[in-house]
């Protein structure tokens, strides 16, 4: 049998040391199970708040097929949102402070009411969720996500930036985002189009897994959160500077932003 590992505290000390230095915390790999890579994750949440960071909400990853063809894992998972993150649609990211960078093409859903497991329904969801608007997930492929799926999630996921257009298109109490299309352009070009239904049949599946699965952990979707419901198509990794990203979401409107 292996060693023991340590309390959940210090494996959230450590990691959060090799984040402030930049390093992906090799340390760990092969050594964390799905629970401890979750409770170590919202340690780490717990820091920056402390720190002074806000929460901004929550992303669920891995949420379509093709997504989860292209990094070998075939569940959803979660990570947390900070406010630092958020930027408006047309912002530019610079391209050399990140960390192999791409983008996911997403619905952000805002919290209306507060939502709380478990036992979710689809409508209970649906209730919940006030406003629906364009957005793009900035990721940082750290690590190799598909060869050590907990140490990826108690990293947060990949999660480093998400871009929200307005807020313009229907509640969801008049229009299921399921239904909702993405066209893809890569510096003007149309790359590919995709479904809503994509993301666990709708978005809305999303926001009902996380308030479940956070349930466990003693928290909910508290008001005023936004849910990043996961990316409609695979990733796209930004490969060189200039490249721009926009994705044009029916009847939700666009969302860009551009690296640098």
């Amino acid at each position: 049998m292996g060693e023991p590992l340590p309390d959940v505290a210090t494996i959230a000390e450590s990691i959060w040391h090799d984040r402030g230095r930049g390093r992906y915390p090799e340390a760990w790999a092969g050594r964390l199970t799905l629970e401890v890579a979750y409770a170590v994750q919202l340690a780490l949440l717990d820091r920056y708040v402390a720190g002074g960071e806000r929460q901004a909400g929550w992303k669920v990853g891995l949420t379509a097929r093709a997504i989860q063809e292209q990094v070998g894992i075939h569940e959803p998972v979660f990570g947390f949102l900070l406010e630092s993150g958020a930027l408006p649609s047309g912002s530019t990211l610079p391209r050399e402070r990140l960390v192999s960078p791409a983008v996911e093409n997403e619905l952000c859903l805002t919290i209306g009411r507060t939502l709380a497991g478990p036992g979710v329904t689809l409508d209970m969801a649906r209730a919940a969720v006030s406003a629906v608007a364009p957005a793009l997930e900035v990721v940082e492929r750290r690590g190799d996500a598909a060869a050590d799926v907990p140490l990826s999630i108690a990293d947060n996921c990949q999660q480093r930036a998400f871009v929200v257009g307005p807020a313009a298109g229907p509640s969801p109490a008049t229009a299921d985002p399921g239904a909702a299309t993405v066209e893809i352009y890569v510096d003007g070009r149309f790359s590919e189009r995709a479904s809503g239904r994509e993301v666990m049949g709708t978005p809305l599946a999303s926001v009902a897994w996380l308030a479940d699965r956070l349930a466990r952990y003693g928290r909910r979707l508290e008001a005023g959160m936004r849910v990043m419901s996961g990316s409609f198509t695979r990733q796209y990794p930004i490969e060189r500077a200039g490249t721009e990203i926009e994705a044009r979401f029916a009847p939700y409107g666009s969302v860009r932003a551009r690296f640098a």
